[in-house]
């Protein structure tokens, strides 16, 4: 016995739980042909582990995305020896025990082999899998005790289906790089290209992956140290790219998995699929559901559910019987698990309510849940973390009534109201955070939705062509047993805690999709599953089926020979599977067919409107794109809408991030091949390289900057370089500047509009894209101007030059009146104050006030000045929610090509403490004044009187601006910067050095 316990102490932590880590095998990765072979990891993808071994440098670096597709183009092993698993399952010594493979992701075609056994060949990045592996383990073929992980290259699997007599012809592919194969893979889609990135097309284990042994002689519970030593589990993968991957400690062994489970929260008599809105005093619903794997018999399992801060138990809730798993049937090894289900309803006052950070607190409750197998078996303990909302997508008919009494668009509604209030969704859309999965970070995530949070967005909306986005690496917060982290990186909890709603999207984007019996399956997996895990979310707020293909099946429709054989495919998956099923696993978000849609004839059944509108009214949601720098700011362009879901402009990163993969002096050159290489809009459309379209996106950014700036152009060439880079920026920012004002200002108006999502919110690797954060985690213009323009109450000056129309408006997004003072100051460029008008204003809910209306320029004007030599500095002042916000925003009646621009001589000066500077304009105004933090460095500039967002203004003489720099030293390698790096720049810059 004391031999048994000393080797007990030995084991691995993770063994004695039953959890063993995939992690902790020595792997090797090799290639078709075994002419390389190289250590390997778990979780990890093929171009990370040959980096590692000093094949291949960094993949972003430099012209790699083209250099490195030799890496797509070959086939890929993952092989480790299992005995160190063997040996420690064998110490347990229990005949009864089962062994489980459970793998959170593999990315994507892949045949697994065990002990010599074939296991299972899988297809579909975006499922989890568990199989019964206990006959395999029990009787190794030749003494063979390998894991072998065989990828096939997701480019050939594509080109091998669709070169098969039966597959669907399409009369348009949206491709991008990889032709024609995207969409016949369940894989994510921009790995094979996009207009802002690369396409590695990776393959690999790229979430975590288990042995769990299960005994049906076992009787755990996870009491609370159990949990903190849980959530305190480091990783055990042979280097830092690979996050939480370490099996829990010090956890007894387990009778049974619960590999998925779902907690849906609504109000009692609720139906989102109904239309109908909750009646928000009725009692909470949770709806919770496990999936269970068990090595016993449970006739009569039950659940108890608390929640400890409200001092609320539940009496044990009965569950379906819970049988013990069976051998797996012949040719498969899948364990598919046993559903349970209870609900327990929660009075309506006892939760407080969680809301977006912007209009309230994101409040969250621990839950503990206690499984009762009965018998001798102890109750199992898991524990979890809950928000108490109600979120509905609005897409019923505008009543007549409300249209003649506020003045609407007739129509539908297209809008989101939370816990029965609507509200103005401010918010960006994420991309893939990296194009290696296996090597995004807590980190990294976020600080990115960290920053989404502090420039006022309140809303994500997760694109439909990247991932699923997990939810958490925490298991002390996930609601799996015996507890193990099932990512690599938290999503889904950080907004949930942050107070950031998340718009959820099924993986379609952008093309048309072939029905057949495999995909209809396999996408009712996908989908069950991530509807399942993400339902515990307060975060989410609806799903939709797809990203933009509405209006390409509509086109289609109308364009093609067999146009409406693809309208009926596209019905039955976006309009009939992927709607019953959402709604057969969530009741408490919307489900819509597209990100961008033309709204709906009926919800219940539902029945999407297509093209089948009154002229004139309004219909669903909205995007735009306009790549015409003359109508950047011209209102009649814009859409009348009642959401937008997506716009932007593209723009390039920071010199800084560009001295990060470029590799040789000349390369910093706008013109440059490498950089044009990393401009991928329009898109090559094929594997030619470098992309021959980029040309034409780069002379739109420039002719942009020409338009509306000075032109970069100074004796110093890096000077130059990095002028053009942040005049990109600096148009971006005031196109979307432009834009938000007009959707904001809608929301009293005829288009009735509450919703502006920009497009985008993070980048995926250095390179010209839409993205208001680089991909270091620096931001950029544009996520200044948000911190501005998403405030609550902002000032916003509308000039329409067709008709020299100027108004001044103060929105606000507030549910009550807000009153409050603005002012509005001519300036000349050299600083000198022309004139100020001062007036109290007071905005109705969710509305506008205009402050003043004129027309014809020269009426507008201070007198003796024309456009090119003026500007105007419009703020306002309002107290909102007990706190004091200050908005500013300005006015120039000319292109700030044509203004007669003063040398600004801005002076920069430490001032301590940290790092803390003021800006002086010694000379003349500097428009678009910017500071630059140092390389290496992740952070945000701050006023440093108010602690909000400060970065690119109008720096006037003698009305300096104190700012800190606030540095995120998890994310810096530079952790202590010196003042003296700092940098600061404006337009004056762009033609002086």
């Amino acid at each position: 016995m004391r031999a048994l316990g000393a080797l007990a102490l030995l084991l691995p932590p993770a063994v004695r739980a039953g959890v063993f880590s995939l992690s902790q095998l020595a792997w090797s990765l090799s290639n078709q042909n075994g002419s390389l072979v190289v250590a390997g990891a778990l979780p990890s993808q093929t171009h990370l582990d040959l980096k590692r071994a000093g094949i291949i440098t960094e993949p972003l670096l430099g012209v790699n995305d083209f250099t490195q597709r030799w890496i797509t183009l070959d086939n890929w092993t993952y092989t480790a020896d299992v005995s160190p698993f063997l040996e420690a399952a064998a110490a347990a010594r229990d005949p009864a025990q089962k062994t489980l493979l459970v793998f959170y992701g593999i990315d994507t075609i892949a045949n697994i082999t065990l002990a010599g056994h074939p296991v299972a060949w899988v297809n579909n990045q975006f499922q989890q899998y568990v199989f019964d592996v206990s006959d395999a383990l029990a009787k190794p073929l030749g003494r063979n005790t390998n894991l072998t992980i065989a990828l096939e290259s997701a480019y050939w699997y594509g080109l091998n289906v669709t070169s098969r007599p039966d597959a669907e012809t399409f009369p348009i592919n949206e491709d991008f790089e990889y032709p024609t194969i995207r969409n016949y893979i369940r894989k994510i889609q921009s790995d094979f290209g996009w207009d802002w990135g690369p396409a590695f097309v990776p393959s690999g284990v790229h979430k975590p992956a288990y042995f769990i042994t299960l005994s049906a002689n076992a009787s755990p519970r996870a009491d609370e140290s159990d949990a903190a030593e849980l959530a305190a589990a480091g990783s055990s993968a042979p280097e830092t790219d690979n996050l939480n991957t370490a099996a829990p400690a010090a956890l007894s062994p387990s009778p049974l998995l619960i590999s998925e489970s779902s907690i849906d929260i609504y109000k009692q008599g609720y139906a989102d699929r109904s239309g109908v809105p909750p009646v928000q005093t009725a009692p909470w619903i949770v709806n919770i559901s496990l999936g269970v794997h068990s090595a016993v018999d449970a006739p009569k399992p039950s659940l108890t559910v608390s929640i400890p801060e409200l001092q609320l138990t539940s009496h044990p809730l009965a569950l379906e019987p819970i049988p013990a798993l069976a051998p797996p049937g012949a040719g498969s090894a899948l364990s598919a698990p046993t559903w349970v289900h209870a609900t327990w309803s929660v009075p309506d006052a006892l939760p407080e309510r969680w809301f977006p950070s912007n209009l309230g607190a994101p409040k969250l409750y621990n839950v503990s849940l206690s499984l009762s197998l009965g018998g001798a078996h102890a109750p199992l303990a898991l524990q979890t973390r809950v928000g108490f909302r109600t979120i509905q997508l609005v897409q019923t008919r505008y009543p007549d009534a409300e249209v003649a009494a506020r003045g609407i668009t007739p129509g539908d509604q297209w809008h989101f109201e939370v816990n029965g209030r609507a509200f103005y969704a401010l918010g960006t859309n994420i991309i893939p955070f990296d194009p290696f999965y296996a090597r995004t970070t807590d980190a990294q995530v976020r600080w990115v939705l960290e920053s989404a949070v502090q420039s006022g967005q309140n809303m994500l909306r997760v694109w439909g062509g990247g991932i699923y986005q997990p939810s958490t690496t925490s298991t002390a917060l996930t609601p799996n047993f015996p507890p193990h982290a099932t990512d690599t990186y938290s999503f889904y909890d950080a907004c949930d805690e942050l107070g950031i709603l998340a718009w959820s999207e099924f993986i379609f984007s952008d093309d048309l999709y072939a029905l057949n019996d495999w995909l209809i399956d396999s996408v009712r997996t996908e989908a069950r599953q991530n509807v399942r895990r993400v339902n515990r979310h307060a975060s989410n707020a609806q799903w939709a089926g797809g990203n933009e293909i509405e209006g390409i099946v509509t086109q289609v429709n109308e364009s093609a020979v067999n146009g409406q054989h693809y309208l009926n495919e596209y019905v039955t998956l976006f309009q009939d599977i992927l709607h019953d099923v959402a709604y057969e696993e969530t009741n408490s978000v919307a489900y819509t067919d597209c990100s961008t849609t033309h709204g709906v004839l009926s919800l219940d059944p539902l029945v999407i409107r297509f093209n089948n509108g009154t002229p004139g009214e309004i219909y669903g949601n909205s995007e735009r794109y306009d790549y015409d720098a003359s109508a950047a700011f011209d209102y009649s362009t814009f859409p009348v809408s009642r959401f937008i879901n997506e716009f932007g402009f593209h723009s390039m990163p920071s010199f800084y991030s560009w001295e990060e993969v470029l590799e040789a002096p000349t390369d910093f050159d706008i013109d440059g091949l490498v950089v044009m290489s990393r401009d991928h809009h329009p898109p090559a459309g094929s594997l030619a390289w470098p992309n021959p379209n980029a040309p034409q996106g780069q002379e739109q950014m420039k002719a942009a900057v020409a338009l509306w700036l000075p032109t970069p152009g100074t004796a110093d060439a890096n000077q130059t370089f990095a002028q053009w880079a942040w005049s990109t920026q600096v148009f971006q920012a005031m196109t979307m500047a432009s834009q938000i004002n007009f959707y904001r200002r809608g929301a009293g108006q005829g288009a009735h509009n509450l919703g502006a999502l920009v497009w985008q919110l993070n980048d995926i690797w250095q390179g010209v894209s839409w993205s208001a954060i680089e991909y270091s985690g620096r931001w950029k213009v544009l996520n200044y101007v948000l911190a501005s323009i998403f405030q609550p109450v902002v000032a916003n000056p509308f000039w329409t030059a067709a008709s020299e129309a100027l108004e001044l408006v103060v929105t606000s997004d507030r549910w009550a009146p807000v009153q409050g003072r603005a002012q509005w100051t001519w300036y000349d460029w050299a600083g000198n104050a022309l004139g100020t008008q001062r007036k109290d204003f007071a905005v109705p809910a969710l509305n506008n006030s205009v402050l003043l209306a004129q027309t014809g320029l020269a009426g507008i004007l201070p007198a003796g000045k024309n456009a090119s030599e003026v500007w105007l500095l419009f703020n306002a002042t309002a107290q909102v929610d007990g706190k004091t916000v200050v908005n500013e925003n300005y006015f120039t009646p000319a292109s700030l090509a044509d203004a007669a621009l003063v040398d600004p001589k801005i002076k920069l000066t430490h001032t301590g403490p940290g790092l803390t500077f003021r800006l002086s304009a010694q000379g003349g105004v500097a428009p678009w004044t910017w500071l630059d933090h140092p390389a290496s460095t992740v952070g945000v500039f701050v006023d440093s009187a108010r602690g909000a967002p400060l970065n690119a203004f109008y720096l006037v003489p003698g009305i300096d601006r104190t700012v800190t720099f606030q540095l995120n030293a998890g994310l810096s390698t530079n952790k202590n910067p010196s003042p003296a790096d700092f940098v600061v720049r404006s337009l004056w810059n762009n033609t002086h050095v």
